[in-house]
């Protein structure tokens, strides 16, 4: 049976704006510009960085990751979040709706956002060929064993399947941390 190799990618703590809050907190008419381009097709982290602050403390230099969406998200670890005192739950990227609030202050402004910070859902984007080759369908909740320095197992995996996708897993630096695992390295799924 072919082994299901995926390259993990390790997602750093990062914000998603809005158009509407890029010109906030940038100024009117600004835009994103791309320090390089990430492993899904279209997707950049941006030169440009945001202060977050919750409750009991700051990140001072956020990176921003574009282009724009419809809404703005907030993405950190765990470990991240009690270091600034937010309760922000394990979610699917865009489901914000009763996360917690946090402010966001770039060179221009500053918003207060009632909700949109989250603890991403550990994932892996598939091409719908891959996805197809493997069986695998969308939202699928998969296990994958990771080949770091300190192997382990993750569970709980959501496949996202769609044609603008390059194959590849996403964890937090809390789950990269448990497994000794970097970008670059490989998980195998399991089921």
């Amino acid at each position: 049976m072919e082994s299901k190799q995926v390259p993990v990618g390790v997602s750093a703590r990062h914000i998603h704006l809005s158009k509407e809050h890029i010109a906030i907190l940038f100024g009117e008419g600004a835009e994103l510009t791309v320090l390089k381009d990430l492993s899904q097709p279209g997707q950049f982290a941006a030169n440009e960085t945001v202060a977050v602050t919750g409750p009991k403390g700051t990140f001072p230099k956020v990176r921003i990751l574009g282009p724009a969406r419809g809404k703005t998200q907030i993405e950190i670890s765990r470990t991240d979040a009690f270091s600034i005192g937010v309760n922000a739950p394990v979610r699917e990227s865009g489901n914000i709706a009763g996360t917690p609030g946090i402010i966001v202050k770039g060179p221009q402004g500053e918003v207060v956002l009632e909700e949109g910070v989250i603890v991403a859902a550990r994932h892996i984007h598939f091409h719908t060929s891959d996805a197809a080759k493997w069986g695998i369908t969308n939202g699928e909740q998969l296990r994958v064993r990771m080949h770091g320095e300190r192997p382990l197992i993750f569970e709980d995996v959501v496949a996202r399947v769609s044609d603008s996708y390059a194959l590849d897993m996403h964890i937090d630096t809390d789950e990269a941390n448990a497994a000794g695992s970097k970008t670059g390295d490989v998980g195998e799924i399991l089921s």
